[in-house]
């Protein structure tokens, strides 16, 4: 795991420098302090999704590139087989795997996302772009924008990203979803 990051952070410094891009300028664009952002590069801090998807659009690659190292080169469909989905972020209750880091020039990251029950006080978070979760497993509260709502097997929620939110696994048990961060 801390090879794994090791490696990204030094991909995210390497693709930063390459274009001309200060480590302050990409804090601001991804409205994190710059102690934060020098902490992905170094390898220190588990990346989020929502700030790897950023990090990808200010330097104009894809998010693949960034994760493996390699440049993504389908452009008309892509396959991800049972097993094959890449872990993207690490954080302690949500579990993201990558499922189309093959696809050049995507308008939009699809994961499956396991979120396990939490204990502490939530972690409120905020991203430019929009979100749909649809709940394959378990119930879901979402807190956005200050309104409670939860959803169960079958339900979906489209909404605006930059408004701060927060996910939490209902019932002791984890949940499963679909999730696409546009």
């Amino acid at each position: 795991m801390k090879e794994m990051l090791d490696e990204i952070g030094s991909r995210l410094r390497e693709l930063r420098e390459l274009n001309l891009v200060s480590s302050e300028e990409m804090a601001e664009h991804l409205n994190v302090p710059v102690g934060t952002y020098n902490c992905y590069e170094d390898g220190k801090l588990d990346i989020p999704a929502s700030i790897l998807i950023g990090i990808a659009r200010k330097l104009n690659v894809d998010t693949g590139l960034l994760l493996t190292g390699e440049e993504s080169k389908m452009s008309i469909f892509t396959i991800t087989r049972k097993g094959e989905a890449v872990e993207v972020e690490r954080r302690k209750q949500y579990h993201y795997q990558s499922l189309a880091r093959k696809f050049a020039h995507k308008k939009a990251e699809p994961f499956i996302v396991t979120i396990d029950p939490r204990k502490g006080s939530p972690s409120f978070y905020s991203h430019p772009g929009q979100e749909f979760e649809y709940v394959l497993e378990g119930s879901l509260k979402i807190t956005i924008h200050d309104n409670d709502v939860v959803l169960n097997v079958g339900d979906s929620i489209f909404f605006d990203s930059s408004y701060d939110h927060f996910m939490q696994a209902l019932n002791d048990k984890p949940v499963k979803l679909l999730a696409v961060v546009m």
